[in-house]
Formats: C-alpha cells, sequence, structure tokens
C-alpha cells in the first residue's frame, strides 16, 4: 500500500498549489516520492522539526519554501501548513500554526 498525501483544508492545498512553477514542480515532485517510499526522504528533501512534525523542505529558483506535515495511521501524509521563506530562520509563527494543526489532526479521526 502506498501512502496518501491529504491537506489540513483547502486552503493550504490552494496555496501549494500557486506556488511559483519551479518550486510547484519540486513539491510535486518530492511528493511524488513520498507517496512511492514514504515521507522520510531525508535531508536535504525532509527534516523532522519535534516529536511528530516534519518539513518538507523546497527549494528552486525562485526561492524556498517550507511545508510542514505529520502522519497518521494507515499510511497518510497530512500537510499541516505552509510558508516562502524569507529569512534564514523558521518564523515562530509559523511553527506555532503548525503544531497546533499537528494536535489537531492528531486528536481528529477525519483525516
Amino acid at each position: 500500500m502506498k501512502w496518501q498525501i491529504h491537506y489540513y483544508n483547502n486552503k493550504i492545498e490552494n496555496e501549494i498549489l500557486e506556488f511559483p512553477d519551479g518550486l510547484l514542480a519540486r513539491y510535486l515532485r518530492l511528493t511524488d516520492l513520498m507517496c512511492e517510499f514514504g515521507p522520510n526522504l531525508g535531508m536535504p528533501h525532509t527534516r523532522p522539526i519535534e516529536s511528530g512534525l516534519f518539513e518538507l523542505r523546497v527549494k528552486g529558483k525562485e526561492g524556498i519554501a517550507r511545508v510542514f506535515f505529520c502522519m497518521k495511521i494507515r499510511k497518510k501524509i497530512v500537510m499541516l501548513h505552509t510558508f516562502i521563506k524569507k529569512s534564514q530562520k523558521t518564523p515562530k509563527k509559523e511553527l506555532k500554526i503548525a503544531k497546533n494543526r499537528m494536535s489537531e489532526v492528531i486528536n481528529n479521526d477525519t483525516f
């Protein structure tokens, strides 16, 4: 059974689909690999953030994007939050949003 990608909500999916062309192509390639081989692609593609929260590291000539995700049983990957990086560090606000959504997903059976 292959892995499945789910989105926290339609807004997240639409934000990702509005990435610049190079970032979107890279995102689609990485998620294809995740569906085939699982979410742990390793550096430089994925990185664990903390206890169950991971980031997909998307890089293109247009810039750098991050997509936070978590995993559920039955091989589900849930994309929680995304943003385009403007500085070297990940803003705490973005991380807090992802953590809150992850706790909501983990405690909810609809995903």
